[in-house]
Protein backbone atom coordinates (compact mmCIF):
# COMPACT_ATOMS: atom_id res chain seq x y z
CA UNK A 1 0.00 0.00 0.00
CA UNK A 2 1.43 3.33 -0.97
CA UNK A 3 2.29 5.72 1.80
CA UNK A 4 0.22 8.79 2.06
CA UNK A 5 2.21 11.87 1.51
CA UNK A 6 2.19 14.25 4.38
CA UNK A 7 1.48 17.78 3.51
CA UNK A 8 4.30 19.78 4.74
CA UNK A 9 3.06 22.30 7.14
CA UNK A 10 5.49 25.14 7.05
CA UNK A 11 5.53 27.19 10.15
CA UNK A 12 5.25 30.88 9.58
CA UNK A 13 8.61 32.54 9.96
CA UNK A 14 8.95 34.60 13.05
CA UNK A 15 9.80 38.20 12.50
CA UNK A 16 13.38 38.97 13.35
CA UNK A 17 13.58 40.42 16.81
CA UNK A 18 14.70 44.03 16.73
CA UNK A 19 15.76 46.28 19.53
CA UNK A 20 13.24 49.14 19.77
CA UNK A 21 16.04 51.54 20.78
CA UNK A 22 18.87 51.73 18.23
CA UNK A 23 22.33 50.70 19.37
CA UNK A 24 24.19 53.52 21.08
CA UNK A 25 21.10 55.54 21.92
CA UNK A 26 19.55 56.11 25.34
CA UNK A 27 15.87 56.67 26.08
CA UNK A 28 16.18 60.44 25.59
CA UNK A 29 18.29 61.98 22.83
CA UNK A 30 18.40 65.74 22.23
CA UNK A 31 17.81 67.03 18.71
CA UNK A 32 19.21 70.48 17.96
CA UNK A 33 17.91 72.86 15.30
CA UNK A 34 20.78 75.00 14.05
CA UNK A 35 21.27 77.74 11.50
CA UNK A 36 24.53 76.58 9.94
CA UNK A 37 24.48 72.94 11.02
CA UNK A 38 27.48 71.95 8.84
CA UNK A 39 29.61 74.61 10.55
CA UNK A 40 28.16 73.58 13.92
CA UNK A 41 29.27 69.98 13.36
CA UNK A 42 32.83 71.19 12.88
CA UNK A 43 32.58 73.49 15.92
CA UNK A 44 31.26 70.72 18.18
CA UNK A 45 34.20 68.54 17.14
CA UNK A 46 36.71 71.31 17.87
CA UNK A 47 35.01 72.95 20.87
CA UNK A 48 33.50 69.99 22.70
CA UNK A 49 35.48 67.04 21.37
CA UNK A 50 32.46 65.57 19.57
CA UNK A 51 32.81 62.65 17.17
CA UNK A 52 30.71 62.83 14.02
CA UNK A 53 28.69 59.63 13.60
CA UNK A 54 26.42 60.40 10.65
CA UNK A 55 25.67 63.25 8.25
CA UNK A 56 23.05 63.51 5.53
CA UNK A 57 23.09 66.70 3.50
CA UNK A 58 20.45 68.05 1.14
CA UNK A 59 21.40 69.09 -2.41
CA UNK A 60 21.94 72.69 -1.23
CA UNK A 61 24.44 71.50 1.40
CA UNK A 62 22.19 72.06 4.39
CA UNK A 63 22.12 69.25 6.93
CA UNK A 64 18.92 67.23 6.86
CA UNK A 65 20.08 65.00 9.71
CA UNK A 66 23.32 64.39 11.59
CA UNK A 67 24.49 62.65 14.73
CA UNK A 68 27.44 63.38 16.99
CA UNK A 69 28.72 61.68 20.10
CA UNK A 70 30.03 63.64 23.07
CA UNK A 71 31.45 61.24 25.61
CA UNK A 72 28.98 58.36 25.71
CA UNK A 73 25.97 60.41 24.58
CA UNK A 74 24.45 60.94 21.16
CA UNK A 75 23.02 64.24 19.96
CA UNK A 76 21.09 64.63 16.74
CA UNK A 77 20.92 67.87 14.78
CA UNK A 78 19.82 69.44 11.55
CA UNK A 79 19.63 72.80 9.87
CA UNK A 80 16.75 75.01 10.92
CA UNK A 81 13.90 74.65 8.45
CA UNK A 82 11.78 77.81 8.32
CA UNK A 83 8.11 76.92 8.63
CA UNK A 84 8.89 73.79 10.64
CA UNK A 85 7.74 73.29 14.22
CA UNK A 86 11.26 73.43 15.75
CA UNK A 87 13.06 76.75 15.92
CA UNK A 88 16.76 77.46 16.19
CA UNK A 89 18.06 79.75 18.96
CA UNK A 90 18.57 82.50 16.36
CA UNK A 91 14.96 82.14 15.15
CA UNK A 92 13.74 82.19 18.77
CA UNK A 93 15.97 85.06 19.82
CA UNK A 94 17.35 82.80 22.58
CA UNK A 95 17.14 79.20 23.65
CA UNK A 96 14.70 77.28 25.82
CA UNK A 97 17.12 74.63 27.03
CA UNK A 98 20.66 73.88 28.12
CA UNK A 99 22.68 70.83 27.15
CA UNK A 100 24.63 69.48 30.13
CA UNK A 101 27.97 67.71 29.70
CA UNK A 102 29.80 65.83 32.45
CA UNK A 103 33.54 65.66 31.89
CA UNK A 104 36.46 63.97 33.59
CA UNK A 105 38.46 67.19 33.05
CA UNK A 106 35.99 70.06 32.99
CA UNK A 107 38.67 72.77 33.11
CA UNK A 108 40.28 71.48 29.92
CA UNK A 109 36.96 71.03 28.10
CA UNK A 110 35.68 74.46 29.20
CA UNK A 111 38.87 76.16 28.03
CA UNK A 112 38.81 74.21 24.75
CA UNK A 113 35.26 75.44 24.05
CA UNK A 114 36.15 79.04 24.95
CA UNK A 115 39.22 78.95 22.69
CA UNK A 116 37.00 77.63 19.87
CA UNK A 117 34.70 80.63 20.26
CA UNK A 118 32.14 79.82 22.96
CA UNK A 119 30.84 82.76 24.99
CA UNK A 120 31.11 82.35 28.76
CA UNK A 121 27.72 82.74 30.44
CA UNK A 122 28.80 81.56 33.88
CA UNK A 123 32.45 81.23 34.86
CA UNK A 124 33.65 77.77 35.80
CA UNK A 125 33.76 77.45 39.60
CA UNK A 126 33.11 74.97 42.39
CA UNK A 127 29.41 75.06 43.27
CA UNK A 128 27.49 74.31 46.46
CA UNK A 129 26.15 71.01 45.13
CA UNK A 130 29.69 69.61 44.89
CA UNK A 131 30.48 70.11 41.21
CA UNK A 132 32.86 72.31 39.29
CA UNK A 133 30.38 73.92 36.92
CA UNK A 134 30.15 76.63 34.26
CA UNK A 135 27.90 77.68 31.38
CA UNK A 136 28.69 78.56 27.77
CA UNK A 137 26.87 79.64 24.63
CA UNK A 138 28.12 78.09 21.40
CA UNK A 139 28.44 80.25 18.26
CA UNK A 140 25.06 78.93 17.08
CA UNK A 141 23.11 80.07 20.16
CA UNK A 142 22.80 76.79 22.06
CA UNK A 143 23.63 76.84 25.78
CA UNK A 144 25.88 74.25 27.38
CA UNK A 145 26.68 73.62 31.02
CA UNK A 146 29.86 71.69 31.76
CA UNK A 147 30.73 70.09 35.06
CA UNK A 148 32.43 67.37 37.04
CA UNK A 149 32.02 66.22 40.63
CA UNK A 150 34.76 67.60 42.90
CA UNK A 151 35.67 66.94 46.52
CA UNK A 152 34.32 69.70 48.77
CA UNK A 153 33.85 69.88 52.50
CA UNK A 154 30.39 70.33 53.99
CA UNK A 155 31.51 73.77 55.20
CA UNK A 156 32.58 74.85 51.69
CA UNK A 157 29.26 73.68 50.25
CA UNK A 158 27.28 75.46 52.97
CA UNK A 159 29.16 78.75 52.49
CA UNK A 160 28.67 78.65 48.73
CA UNK A 161 24.98 77.76 49.12
CA UNK A 162 24.37 80.64 51.55
CA UNK A 163 26.04 83.08 49.14
CA UNK A 164 24.04 81.73 46.19
CA UNK A 165 20.71 81.91 48.07
CA UNK A 166 21.44 85.48 49.17
CA UNK A 167 22.09 86.47 45.55
CA UNK A 168 18.92 84.77 44.31
CA UNK A 169 16.85 86.51 46.97
CA UNK A 170 18.10 89.81 45.48
CA UNK A 171 17.03 88.67 41.99
CA UNK A 172 20.60 87.93 40.89
CA UNK A 173 21.86 84.68 39.44
CA UNK A 174 24.96 83.13 41.03
CA UNK A 175 27.91 82.98 38.69
CA UNK A 176 26.51 85.50 36.23
CA UNK A 177 27.98 88.51 38.01
CA UNK A 178 31.15 87.98 35.98
CA UNK A 179 31.83 86.20 32.73
CA UNK A 180 35.53 85.49 32.81
CA UNK A 181 36.70 82.46 30.82
CA UNK A 182 38.01 80.72 33.93
CA UNK A 183 37.46 81.31 37.63
CA UNK A 184 40.02 80.36 40.22
CA UNK A 185 39.41 77.20 42.18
Amino acid sequence: MPKKSKKSKSKPKKAKKVNPIPKGFRSVTPYLSIEGAAEALEWYKKGLGAKEIYREAMPDGKIMHARIRIGDSLIMLSDYMPGGPTKSPKALGGTASTMHVYSKNVDKLFQQAVEAGAKVLMALDNQFWGERYGQLEDPFGHHWSLSMVVPMTAKEKQEKQEKAMAMMSRGEHPGHEEAAPMASQ
